[in-house]
């Protein structure tokens, strides 16, 4: 495939992963009014929904697991940068291209091939929530474990497009 190619397909992710962060970033907004909404009934009516309790546990796993990969895009994730923030470009292209091949790839692959089984067994079971009244879709939740490593690699794959674009002096510092 050319650069150009390359291009395109990173950034088709990029776009993907861009929606799908400010989609899920409402979820935030949604976990603050739900949680509010939870205590006031709790302690202000004596009312009390174990789901709607649940949603917020839910809403929040949404917001971390899917949001990671928005993370990793906007290249906010957490680095010790004490060298890395006086490379070069092209230094900073190979520092993450090697990140994410010998990192991020295999961590990624780790956590997909041990949560699989897991996730196949609660899909399964349509395993539900241990409470009476929860919300009955555990497994949905369970499928995060999946879903997460998939995107981190999805970005992964635009990522390493990008390095390989700045080391070939195509793109700078993307």
């Amino acid at each position: 495939m050319s650069l150009q190619g390359l291009s395109k397909v990173k950034t088709a992710i990029d776009a993907f992963i861009n929606s799908l962060g400010q989609l899920i970033s409402w979820f935030t907004l949604l976990m603050v009014f739900v949680m509010t909404l939870v205590v006031v009934l709790r302690y202000g009516f004596n009312i009390g929904w174990i789901a709607m309790q649940e949603s917020v546990v839910y809403m929040h796993a949404f917001l971390f697991m899917l949001g990671a990969a928005y993370t990793l895009n906007k290249d906010e994730h957490v680095r010790v940068d004490i060298f890395y923030q006086r490379f070069s470009a092209k230094n900073k292209a190979w520092v993450d291209l090697i990140g994410t091949v010998f990192i991020l790839f295999p961590v990624c692959g780790f956590i997909f091939y041990y949560s699989f089984g897991y996730v196949m067994s609660s899909w399964r079971l349509l395993e539900t929530s241990a409470e009476a009244g929860g919300i009955p879709a555990v497994f949905v939740l369970k499928t995060l474990l999946l879903v997460m490593p998939t995107l981190m690699v999805l970005q992964g794959i635009a990522t390493l497009i990008a390095q390989i674009l700045t080391i070939a002096d195509k793109e700078e510092a993307l």
